[in-house]
């Protein structure tokens, strides 16, 4: 009998049988509020009528065109959609399939645009599973360990994690700048250094918001020194975190930016945006890809981003965002468990933690697990598997959050054995 690889472990148990908007429907005969989103894929939730109808209706018409070979008018929307949200000055785009590949296409790019080697990650940063990706990849071994030799040319500068180190924001800011100063000194000099790759809210290293004060000086140092900025929106772009794209949380803009996960709603499509004078200094050859910029999917992207637009899907994002993570810090006071709490509109982490501070990853485990016993789905992040995330879809209603927090504390209060204090009183 042929079965999955062994080495695919679900967070959950659930098989789905059908699912629409914020839940999932289990062949259980359950209902499941999903707060994982396909790792913040289905942004509009799931089976949007509109995203449905659009894919219907392109497979009708043309399911695979090649679009080096000839092209097709979902993607030629889809690129004049972008442009209405894409940073000024990022007017060419170059489509793919996934965020490993949109990731690997940004760093090509950056070297060919540069004549330099070297790309410099940040500690916990996340950006694919593929050789060269992985390569980029902090935010576990478990991601890029038993297959070396990686990609060279890389160079790793700390992030600021405030709550590891024990400080305020600033200091830990000042700490990771200083240290990428260093790094210059002993490691990658500024005319060897290409790029800087971050993302503006760490995914899988912890849904950690990457703060404004460190975006901003990696771009003043960029400016200074010729290097190109590359943001990895895959995670944190088309709304997530109540703002279109992540990195609007600070004043800094990308030189090369990425996206993927939430813009199709579902459908595999990644892209990178630079402008024209970058983009066309890539070597003839090195963009391509038979399904990059399918036509399905392009056209489920366009209805994702019609339906992000009208209906004000980013601003529901900040508004929801602002009562989940405020329902969150309310359940942290209660349970001694959770070290922190942090995340920017639908992005939420949160952190168990012992009481020496250190990582408690077998409690986050065991809530996780729990939450799917409560009628909540959930899945965890960082590189000690400490921190719970939770990932409602932009079309989350404010029912939807109260009941999800609901969830999310009855599974804590099973797993630590606590009873909180509303329960108490």
């Amino acid at each position: 009998m042929t079965t999955l690889s062994p080495i695919l472990k679900q967070a959950t148990p659930v098989v789905v049988d059908h699912a629409l908007g914020s839940w999932i429907h289990g062949t259980d005969g359950k209902d499941y509020l999903d707060f994982t989103t396909g790792i913040g894929v289905t942004s509009t939730g799931h089976c949007h009528p509109r995203v449905v109808e659009a894919a219907r209706e392109q497979v009708g018409k043309i399911i695979h065109a090649q679009y080096t070979t000839v092209m097709h008018k979902p993607l030629l929307e889809l690129t004049e959609m972008l442009g209405d949200v894409l940073p000024a000055g990022l007017d060419s785009v170059f489509y793919a399939n996934s965020g490993s590949e949109a990731v690997e296409a940004a760093i090509r790019l950056a070297r060919m645009a540069t004549g330099r080697p070297n790309i410099v990650v940040f500690q916990g940063g996340f950006h694919g599973r593929t050789v060269a990706a992985a390569s980029l990849t902090t935010a576990g071994t478990r991601f890029s360990a038993g297959f070396s030799p990686l990609m060279p040319g890389v160079h790793m500068a700390p992030f600021p994690y405030a709550f590891r180190y024990g400080w305020d924001e600033k200091t830990a800011v000042e700490f990771a700048l200083k240290e990428l100063d260093y790094l210059f000194q002993t490691r990658t000099a500024p005319n060897d250094t290409a790029a800087f790759l971050i993302e503006p809210v760490l995914g899988d290293g912890g849904y950690l918001p990457t703060p404004p004060a460190f975006m901003e000086g990696l771009r003043e140092r960029a400016d200074r020194h010729g290097i190109q900025l590359i943001f990895d929106e895959v995670q944190a772009g088309i709304g997530r975190t109540g703002k279109f794209w992540g990195h609007q949380h600070s004043s800094a803009t990308p030189d090369i930016l990425i996206t993927a996960k939430g813009i199709a709603s579902g459908f595999p499509i990644s892209a990178i945006a630079a402008p024209t004078a970058t983009m066309a200094k890539a070597w003839p050859g090195s963009q391509g890809g038979t399904y990059g910029g399918n036509a399905v999917s392009a056209a489920a992207a366009v209805a994702t981003l019609n339906v992000v637009k009208e209906e004000g899907l980013v601003e529901n994002a900040r508004v929801r965002g602002d009562e989940l993570q405020s329902g969150l810090k309310e359940i942290q006071s209660r349970f001694p468990a959770i070290g922190n709490v942090r995340g920017l509109g639908l992005m939420q982490g949160i952190e168990f933690t012992l009481e020496d501070g250190t990582a408690d990853a077998a409690t986050a485990a065991a809530v996780q697990q729990a939450t799917t016993g409560q009628g909540l789905l959930t899945l965890t992040c960082g590189p000690s598997g400490n921190v719970v995330r939770l990932i409602p879809a932009l079309v989350v209603t404010q029912d939807e959050i109260t009941l999800g927090l609901q969830r999310f504390e009855a599974a804590v209060a099973t797993v630590t054995g606590a009873v909180p204090a509303a329960a108490q009183s």
